[in-house]
């Protein structure tokens, strides 16, 4: 009998232990505003390969349309910004964990990323393409079947052929999986792979960069999507002011300045 009580007393601790644990968990996810303005830097996450929104150009120098729209926003906001390079199959990580403070860099909004982190208003449509070399005989997301499929590794590309069931297609019934899209398109010029799939929007600046004649993006595609930033949860205020000040540089024409360098037409929503 002592024994059961026993048994039962630490079955208690336990659960009271978790309990305890988790309020203590809700109480640390806190507005981080106030430090974010006492440090003056507002730390931004990106892959910078990912052409045309943040990457590096010949100089080595950090640069794209992301960026451009980035330091607009934040000089609005009364803070300095620092772009942070991280590994892309980690970003909700090092958002949650404080590493950083916001994912911008051609970020999809997906129901998964929504369970993860809180988003700001869509500020650019994007579909998922199918891009082959312009002699393949691959013109259709049938003639897939039994080929060899790219993409990103954790990105929304991945996600959306996932959703679409179609991987177990490919041949050996997978996917080839890179870290960049850069990677991606390397194996595609070499044959290695026999079609990827990609962001339009960085597929087709990718393409005019390398010579349009040599790829073909197929008409189908694997489905149509929204760009958004990506902010923690708890940070209800920096939510709303990079609205705010999204808002404000569409109405203002700053956005539409900024979108026609990089794509020689507005297309911020």
């Amino acid at each position: 009998m002592k024994m059961k009580k026993l048994n039962l007393l630490v079955i208690l601790l336990v659960i009271i232990g978790v309990l305890v644990g988790g309020c203590r968990k809700k109480q640390e996810a806190v507005d981080t505003w106030a430090q974010i303005e006492s440090r003056g830097t507002i730390i931004i996450g990106l892959d910078d390969t990912f052409v045309p929104m943040g990457f590096k150009d010949s100089n080595g120098n950090l640069t794209g349309f992301d960026v451009d729209l980035a330091k607009e926003a934040i000089k609005r906001l009364g803070l300095e910004v620092k772009f942070q390079p991280i590994d892309w199959n980690l970003k909700e990580q090092e958002l949650n964990s404080g590493n950083i403070d916001l994912i911008w860099n051609g970020y999809t909004i997906t129901e998964e990323r929504l369970e993860k982190v809180n988003f700001t208003k869509p500020y650019l449509d994007n579909r998922q393409v199918i891009v082959t070399l312009s002699n393949s005989d691959i013109n259709t997301k049938a003639d897939l079947e039994n080929r060899i499929v790219a993409t990103q590794n954790s990105s929304s590309s991945l996600e959306a052929l996932e959703k679409a069931g179609v991987i177990p297609s490919f041949k050996d019934g997978d996917i080839i999986l890179f870290d960049t899209f850069n990677e991606a398109f390397m194996d595609l010029e070499a044959k290695r792979v026999d079609g990827l799939v990609a962001d339009e929007i960085m597929a087709r600046y990718y393409i005019s960069e390398r010579g349009e004649e040599k790829y073909k993006v197929l008409d189908e595609d694997f489905g149509d999507e929204e760009y958004g930033i990506g902010v923690r949860k708890e940070d209800k205020t920096l939510l709303d002011k990079l609205n705010e000040a999204l808002d404000e540089m569409k109405e203002d024409g700053t956005a539409r300045k900024i979108s026609e360098a990089w794509f020689g037409e507005d297309i911020v929503k």
